[in-house]
């Protein structure tokens, strides 16, 4: 069944053409990602997509009675309200399907009443704040009660996130959902949307993720757009054939072109009479000659520092914010050249190790030395406080005129941006019209222009399109500074760093020698071994513990007595279902049981952990 279809889209900003007449067709159940470079209008078609923009020309069609739920990369959410309030704020139907229950109960009007507990019983809306406490604890946002005002940056996607799965729409509109993720985080939502019913459209650069979850890519590249039927390893093959044949077409227009011209050109008295079917092939000819041969790419190859032989020594660094501890003695010294990533939760005081490290947050005991020829490079998570009044070129001017590269070669302010790919019409845009992906380019740009030897990098992944990221890969694995990485990206740590610094909490940290890829199989490896251990120990340690003793006379009282308790609280509990959905009317006692029949959920589960426990001696 063919959900959305979206056909002639144009969309454009003044002289700026996103795509022109472009179209894409989703059908149910698939799970389609779209690519391309930064700037070339992939949040635009999301917005276009999901009925929050409209395009300049085309429409959008989506079957009837579909529901959209849309994560937006800057979400908008109430600074007032509850994090609990906000994702009750929804019109989703199951949350509108809850607050008329929860009206109807205070309204005493026993027809209402009995419409919305039917209605609840249809939505399955009994469990629905379970559901959602569930999915707010997965991303690590535990106080319900807290207003969404007081939450950092990372916690509102988070949150947004939370608010668009928990309505399980039928079709989810998701843009870069993995920012602000931390690793495990990632694989949850990577097994949620491979085991979701949703359909889904989502602008992605985690190409593991890309890869593991998308079965249709569609490519934007030279304002049209590409279909792929395959994931991310299927779309790069057949793209490079695509281009390939892109290009040969080209050249072969361009030999006929030379050909054509000069039989335009030899008899021009006679063009009246000329087979007016050659003329037009002739323009159309030179339309495709005339297409730029894709051979551009960004390369990065600023010239850095000389390094000495001391790098960076860090000696039983403490750090603690009120009763958590972020480091616990943690010593450290850098050796030339090595490329270290660091992993773990979020909050866990990544960042600040970082910050730390460049000085600009104290830490509570310790020592760091830093060599004198070490010249930092710290390219910040929340990144630059660009003047968005200020024109791209003069963000460059004003650290340099003149920028060393690699080769020798010096570059000018303008070359410089040419080979970071902004187009020369791109040097006068102001930095308030740049995209979230251009806006970190340029900030890359201003860090390596200083030619730093130590380069920290806080989650420079986040918004660059899957082009520079290669290419930023490729610069660091050739690097012959040091490079110290925070970073939620799989496959950019898979390709860079040596090793890890792995945060376990606690203030604990393990160096792990290897790439992310290889300490997931060790820490797979190692929880089946401690699994293995404890499915065999058991046996005998309960044989032992069972010669060694038996339940007291108390004890054997207490287990007979928790079997009464459990089966009168479970016939109760069946009582209150009952009483729920239609036996009982009068509005006070709704809201009396309800209670009760949370109530009972608890009693129970600690009752039963307790019978249990008595059981293994009975």
């Amino acid at each position: 069944m063919n959900y959305l279809q979206a056909e002639g889209i144009t969309k454009s900003y003044g002289d700026l053409v996103l795509y022109e007449g472009i179209s894409l067709s989703v059908e149910k159940g698939q799970r389609v990602a779209i690519i391309a470079n930064n700037g070339a209008g992939k949040t635009s078609l999301l917005r276009i997509l999901a009925g929050a923009d409209t395009p300049d020309a085309g429409s959008v069609i989506i079957h009837s009675d579909i529901s959209i739920g849309y994560l937006e990369q800057e979400p908008q959410l109430n600074a007032n309200l509850s994090v609990m309030e906000d994702v009750f704020a929804s019109n989703d139907a199951a949350i509108q399907t809850i607050k008329e229950y929860e009206e109807a109960c205070i309204s005493h009007d026993e027809q209402r009443l009995a419409a919305a507990i039917n209605a609840m019983d249809l939505a399955k809306a009994w469990t629905y704040e379970n559901r959602i406490k569930q999915i707010l604890s997965q991303l690590n946002i535990n106080n319900f009660e807290q207003k969404v005002g007081q939450l950092s940056g990372g916690q509102k996607k988070r949150l947004a996130l939370a608010k668009t799965l928990i309505n399980e729409p039928d079709i989810l509109i998701l843009d870069e959902p993995t920012n602000h993720l931390d690793l495990n985080m990632i694989e949850w939502l990577e097994n949620i949307l491979i085991s979701s019913k949703s359909t889904i459209i989502m602008v992605t650069h985690d190409r593991y993720f890309l890869d593991r979850v998308c079965d249709i890519i569609y490519e934007i590249d030279d304002n049209q757009m590409f279909k792929y039927r395959g994931n991310y390893s299927y779309f790069l093959a057949k793209r490079e054939e695509r281009i390939y044949n892109q290009n040969t077409e080209i050249e072969k227009a361009r030999q006929l072109y030379k050909k054509e011209l000069d039989w335009i050109n030899r008899m021009p008295q006679a063009r009246g009479t000329k087979a007016k079917y050659r003329i037009d092939a002739f323009e159309d000819i030179k339309k495709t000659a005339f297409k730029s041969v894709k051979t551009e790419q960004m390369q990065i190859d600023v010239k850095s520092s000389r390094l000495g032989t001391k790098i960076i020594d860090l000696y039983s660094l403490y750090k603690r914010f009120d009763d958590k501890v972020l480091l616990d003695d943690f010593t450290y010294q850098f050796k030339r050249g090595e490329k270290v990533g660091i992993v773990g939760s979020n909050g866990i005081g990544k960042t600040t190790l970082l910050n730390i490290i460049v000085g600009s947050e104290p830490c509570d005991k310790g020592k760091i030395e830093i060599g004198t020829t070490i010249r930092i490079g710290y390219y910040k998570q929340e990144n630059e406080a660009f003047n968005n009044n200020k024109r791209v070129i003069e963000v460059i001017q004003e650290i340099a005129e003149d920028i060393a590269m690699g080769d020798g070669r010096r570059l000018s302010p303008t070359q410089f941006l040419n080979y970071f790919l902004f187009p020369p019409p791109m040097h006068y845009s102001y930095i308030g019209k740049l995209s979230g992906g251009e806006r970190k380019r340029l900030y890359l740009m201003t860090i390596l222009m200083h030619s730093p030897n130590f380069l920290i990098l806080d989650e420079p992944t986040n918004d660059l399109d899957i082009v520079t990221l290669n290419v930023l890969e490729d610069y660091l694995s050739q690097y012959d500074g040091c490079v110290l990485i925070v970073s939620h990206d799989r496959f950019f740590m898979d390709k860079v760093v040596d090793h890890l610094l792995v945060f376990e909490g606690n203030g604990k940290i393990k160096d792990f020698p290897g790439n992310y890829t290889q300490y997931r199989e060790w820490k797979s490896n190692q929880v089946k071994t401690e699994n293995a251990a404890i499915k065999t120990e058991p046996k005998t340690q309960k044989e032992r513990h069972a010669a060694k003793r038996k339940l007291t006379y108390k004890e054997q009282k207490e287990f007979e007595q928790l079997e009464a308790v459990i089966g009168q609280l479970e016939t109760e509990k069946v009582e209150i279902e009952a009483a729920l959905s239609g036996g009982e009317s009068d509005a006070t006692k709704i809201m009396e049981l309800s209670k009760r029949f949370e109530e009972i959920g608890v009693e129970l589960d600690a009752k039963t952990d307790r019978w249990i426990e008595l059981g293994e001696f009975a």
